[in-house]
């Protein structure tokens, strides 16, 4: 059976069951709005460790082990571990993953990672290769600070354009079987560069990529953007937000009032000086994770078009003048 539709979409035969999800955040993640959807908020940034880094290790590894302990499964019965996160070669997700002793992949999709994830999953387990796939995403503030811009201790001015990386992790186990919510089809983001170069406005490099994965999720699915009680997409904070709106109207497509961003829920704005919002690998997997999944559980939301977004640069590139490429995927998941 031929499960593609129009140019990127793929509609899962049997959708996939999101059997539980775990959200641990940073103190800061613990002080905003979403505070009581998150599962554990850790009472320091270092988490017990000597170094972000390893912070970050941990949080991925008590995360991805809360989600497998609320599925009621155990680690050694998910087939697969797809993870990912902001640090070079991935090393918070592979040092907290060691001990699992679990089939694993990898992934870099930069922020839009818990959206490639749970894709993947997905489409493991609809292809019958596998009964369970666990999903993680994670970030640190600390150390992509020190990575991608400056080391904290400098002391450097944000300009207003700039967000906030979340510290945090989020995982999904998905099911062959099991109750709702569903993820009932996915649609793939292109690379999308628009020739954005400032790595203090995440959210202008980011939004043509969602822009183009929300205008061909429509089109390849023939329906209309209140077919969904929320459309949200990843990192991308107040005024990426504002830019796919507009590039979205360009092309004929009008998002109503059913849009939000993750980057824009996840902190206070103005209470928590967060400038343009949230991002980071763990903005739309805590935002998912904890705020979402218990909605959608609760079907206070039945319909949710899932998409975090990604900027693919590294240090390297930003040193060597190269513009910020974006990508976006869409999860289409349903509580019935």
């Amino acid at each position: 059976m031929n499960k593609r539709k129009g140019s990127q979409t793929v509609v899962f035969q049997n959708p996939v069951s999101i059997l539980s999800a775990a959200a641990i955040s940073g103190p800061k993640e613990g002080e905003g709005p979403l505070a009581r959807y998150i599962d554990v908020i850790m009472p320091d940034v270092l988490c017990g460790q000597d170094s972000w880094e390893k912070a970050e290790s941990i949080l991925v590894k008590d995360g991805l082990e809360l989600a497998v302990k609320k599925s009621g499964l155990t680690m050694d019965q998910i087939h697969y571990i797809i993870a990912g996160d902001l640090l070079n070669q991935n090393i918070g997700s592979t040092f907290g993953l060691r001990d699992t002793q679990r089939p694993f992949f990898g992934i870099f999709g930069a922020c839009s990672t818990m959206g490639e994830g749970m894709s993947l999953g997905a489409m493991i387990i609809d292809g019958g290769f596998a009964d369970y796939v666990a999903a993680s995403a994670s970030s640190h503030f600390c150390a992509a600070e020190k990575q991608f811009r400056y080391p904290l201790e400098l002391g450097t001015q944000r300009p207003p354009t700039s967000s906030w990386t979340v510290t945090g992790d989020g995982s999904v186990v998905l099911a062959a079987k099991g109750g709702p919510p569903y993820i009932k089809a996915v649609t793939t983001g292109k690379i999308t560069d628009l020739g954005i170069s400032d790595v203090n406005n995440m959210g202008a490099a980011m939004a043509p990529a969602a822009a183009d994965t929300i205008l061909n999720h429509f089109s390849d699915m023939g329906i209309n953007p209140d077919y969904y009680d929320v459309i949200a997409t990843g990192d991308l904070g107040h005024i990426g937000r504002q830019l796919v709106v507009d590039l979205c109207a360009k092309e004929g497509l009008y998002i109503g009032p059913n849009y939000t961003d993750c980057g824009i829920e996840i902190f206070d704005k103005e209470k928590q000086d967060t400038h343009a919002g949230g991002s980071g690998c763990a903005c739309s997997a805590i935002t998912f994770c904890g705020y979402f999944y218990t909605k959608l559980k609760r079907k206070e939301i039945n319909r949710l078009l899932f998409i975090p977004t990604g900027s693919l640069h590294s240090p390297i590139s930003a040193q060597q003048s190269e513009s910020i490429p974006g990508i976006a995927h869409a999860v289409v998941i349903e509580s019935e």
